[in-house]
């Protein structure tokens, strides 16, 4: 498909609300201008990239009302990229239209309006009890991968299990004293890294595979 194809339904949508509307005006895919409002510049594209983006984001010199249009399609990869840009233009300030070419349905997803970002305070709450919690810092800033990642709980995972091959077989109120994670028993008895067994009424031993793990030499606390 082309461009082309999108502007007579975004042209004859926007006239529906008293625009005047015409396409390829300076650098501009398409201009609406209604009264003395500011005018509305749209961005056709036959797909999301960061060339259109960049596109809409040069364009806010010119207006405030910048939206980007691209054909709306199906699948879940395409509802993927449309969650995924929505919020994307939301962050930049940016409008978000599809249209649908079957039956020339167009649909504003989003309006250009000042984004205010909604802080999470749970979210904080747990990246500050992390923080808090981490012993040094154990991990190199900006890996890709994070699985094997040293997180708190993995430290106290790796101090319990140290205990237990120092000590032997021992209460879970007993590797919490020593070891000062507080939640040990909990922790031992959920056996995340399979380093765990019990073996009596509340009473822990370290695994075949929490004894080769120390073994290795690759579990630092």
């Amino acid at each position: 498909m082309r461009e082309t194809e999108l502007y007579p339904p975004v042209k004859a949508f926007l006239e529906g609300q008293g625009y005047e509307v015409k396409a390829e005006i300076g650098p501009a895919d398409v201009v609406a201008v209604r009264g003395d409002e500011p005018p509305v510049v749209i961005e056709l594209k036959t797909g999301f990239s960061l060339a259109h983006v960049h596109q809409g984001i040069a364009r806010q010199a010119i207006t405030d009302a910048v939206y980007l249009c691209v054909p709306r399609k199906t699948g879940r990869p395409f509802l993927s990229q449309l969650k995924s840009m929505n919020a994307l233009c939301r962050r930049l300030g940016l409008g978000l239209i599809t249209v649908r070419l079957k039956d020339a349905l167009v649909e504003v997803h989003c309006d250009p309006v000042p984004y205010r970002p909604r802080q999470n305070p749970a979210r904080r709450d747990r990246l500050l009890r992390e923080f808090a919690r981490r012993r040094g810092d154990p991990n190199k800033g900006g890996r890709a991968a994070k699985a094997g990642l040293v997180t708190a709980y993995r430290q106290d995972a790796i101090a319990c299990a140290k205990w237990l091959s120092k000590e032997g077989p021992c209460k879970g109120a007993d590797v919490a004293k020593g070891t000062g994670v507080d939640t040990a028993t909990r922790l031992m008895a959920d056996n995340h890294y399979g380093w765990f067994c019990r073996i009596g009424r509340g009473i822990y031993d370290l695994s075949d595979a929490g004894r080769m793990a120390l073994s290795e030499g690759s579990e630092t606390v």
